[in-house]
């Protein structure tokens, strides 16, 4: 049986303690880096902008590369569906059906 574990993640010099599954520790890890970055990336030298306008578009600017990703899996999916399709067709063609 697994349960949660806490695991101590900084983001943008702050420590938060978040439960994760055993095997997701890893992940969560890389996940609160690349977070860490953004915000850091967004704030930029302004070490004075609100740290919740900062979040917000870094999450915003997350959102929108997953977004890009989906849409970039949804065409090929799309593309991968049609040569397949065409395949088929070819070999149903080839063996007389």
């Amino acid at each position: 049986m697994s349960g949660n574990e806490p695991v101590s993640v900084h983001i943008l010099d702050r420590e938060y303690t978040v439960g994760v599954e055993a095997g997701e520790r890893g992940s969560l890890m890389a996940a609160a880096k690349l977070l860490d970055s953004k915000m850091r990336e967004v704030r930029g030298s302004n070490r004075m902008a609100a740290v919740d306008r900062v979040a917000v578009l870094a999450a915003l600017n997350l959102a929108h590369e997953l977004q890009l990703l989906r849409d970039q899996a949804g065409s090929r999916e799309r593309e991968l569906t049609r040569v397949l399709e065409d395949l088929n067709h070819k070999l149903d063609r080839a063996l007389g059906s």
